[in-house]
């Protein structure tokens, strides 16, 4: 999960390195926490949010085909 993630948001962004994903544990659920570099952070977002709502889109389905539930937080 972590890896997929990961692999969609180099992709995004200008700066690729800068990509991290922390994963948190609370309770029953998985949190991804992404980080990128300030720059980038529009690109991850997107337009009202549409980028980042689909990231999440995507990381509740892959959750949820595993029997997790995921969910992603943008850093700033």
């Amino acid at each position: 999960m972590k890896e997929f993630i990961e692999y969609i948001a180099r992709q995004l962004v200008d700066q690729p390195e800068s990509v991290v994903i922390e994963e948190e544990s609370k309770d029953d659920k998985l949190i991804l926490k992404l980080k990128v570099a300030q720059p980038d952070i529009g690109k991850i977002i997107g337009k009202k949010g549409r980028t980042a709502f689909a990231l999440r889109t995507l990381v509740a389905a892959v959750g949820k085909k595993s029997g997790k539930k995921v969910s992603l937080e943008v850093l700033d």
